[in-house]
């Protein structure tokens, strides 16, 4: 169900890369979200650096859509990338694994795995 995976990076720069490789595999950053910093604000001192971006391929999200309007709860991707036990790492819910949340979606199995393939490619780029 989840997809991890660990670097030697720092979070900050893991997040960079990770925002390149996303731009080479022809998905956009839609946002990125600073936990840690967001938290923060809110008066709470999280000590583990979390960047989580929201990643989507127009393509890709109109033809889930277009199948299944309900699959929007799904979208877009996120992938984080984050400090844990003292190791960086990068990784997100399969989305095979979100489909399978969508019994009436099976039809759109390819287009997940395909979203899957594309996104642990990213991750490897950014690793």
């Amino acid at each position: 169900m989840l997809y991890v995976v660990e670097t030697k990076k720092d979070v900050e720069t893991a997040a960079r890369d990770l925002e390149e490789a996303v731009k080479r595999n022809k998905f956009g950053v839609l946002h990125v979200h600073d936990l840690q910093k967001t938290l923060k604000e809110k008066g709470v001192d999280f000590p583990n650096a979390c960047k989580i971006l929201e990643v989507c391929n127009p393509q890709r999200a109109i033809q889930v859509l277009s199948v299944n309007m309900g699959v929007n709860m799904a979208l877009p991707c996120r992938i984080s990338v984050y400090r844990d036990g003292g190791k960086t790492k990068l990784g997100m819910i399969r989305p095979t694994a979100l489909l399978a949340l969508f019994p009436a979606s099976a039809g759109l199995k390819p287009v997940a795995e395909e979203v899957e393939r594309e996104t642990i490619r990213m991750i490897g780029e950014a690793q």
